[in-house]
């Protein structure tokens, strides 16, 4: 009934615990799993992980903390990788200006190339952006993402940027960000996002929601962001975890 859009199941954290994450996930509702795989070895995990679970499926391409690694070779295999079946859309990919590990204009010039190559694939997105949402933008914007369209990961903007996003096509993800008590903005965003536009995810091991805030978080707690943003809404669980399994199986064109 769930659909966790954004998971590291492929972490280190879960590596003498993965089955057991999975039944987790299953006891929890989560009918599916975006497994997001960022460098080489987690690209790898991913895409193995996939293979071994029929409910499981991949999202690879390349962090911007690691833009300064990106070569012509590790471009060339990403894009046999892409092409495999169970990949249904390509990222993490976008800024990060709070680490800083790779120059800025790596960064943007490493995003670019891989917007362009998921165009040519026909692939959406999965965006990570931290403390760089005006050039996240601009460069979605330039890249006309609308082509191709996403997911806005982990989403923690206002409402005005929520809707500029939205007009370059893009969906908003929820993380357990959602149940933070004083979240506010991310509040009003998950009350007016379009429905239709609306998915959840855990980005385990990160950001775990309440009440295990501060703990590991696994695929299981997506149920937690889901509830969150039921009420939030004024909807029941169920009527929220439908529309997000059904918006995500759309987008990752898993309904046909």
């Amino acid at each position: 009934m769930l659909f966790d859009t954004h998971t590291h199941l492929n972490d280190s954290a879960f590596d003498a615990e993965i089955p057991e994450a999975v039944a987790r996930a299953k006891a929890n509702d989560v009918t599916n799993m975006a497994i997001v795989g960022f460098d080489e070895k987690t690209i790898e995990k991913s895409l193995q992980l996939s293979q071994d679970y029929p409910e499981l499926y991949s999202i690879i391409g390349w962090h911007p903390t690691e833009a300064y690694l990106y070569t012509d070779q590790i471009e060339t295999k990403l894009i046999e990788q892409l092409q495999l079946p169970k990949v249904v859309a390509m990222g993490e990919m976008g800024l990060d200006y709070h680490w800083d590990t790779s120059p800025h204009d790596v960064q943007k010039t490493v995003f670019r190339r891989q917007m362009q190559i998921a165009k040519e694939l026909n692939l959406p997105i999965s965006i990570h952006m931290r403390d760089a949402i005006e050039d996240t933008y601009q460069i979605l914007k330039e890249e006309h993402v609308e082509d191709i369209g996403g997911i806005m990961h982990s989403f923690s903007g206002d409402v005005e940027w929520m809707e500029r996003f939205l007009d370059l096509g893009m969906h908003i993800s929820m993380s357990g960000v959602v149940t933070f008590k004083k979240a506010f903005d991310v509040h009003e965003v998950a009350t007016k996002v379009p429905f239709d536009k609306l998915l959840v995810e855990t980005d385990a091991p990160y950001l775990s929601p309440v009440p295990f805030r501060g703990k590991r978080n696994e695929p299981a707690y997506v149920k937690y962001v889901a509830e969150r943003v039921a009420e939030l809404r004024g909807l029941s669980y169920e009527e929220v975890a439908k529309q997000t399994t059904a918006n995500a199986k759309k987008l990752f064109r898993l309904d046909r």
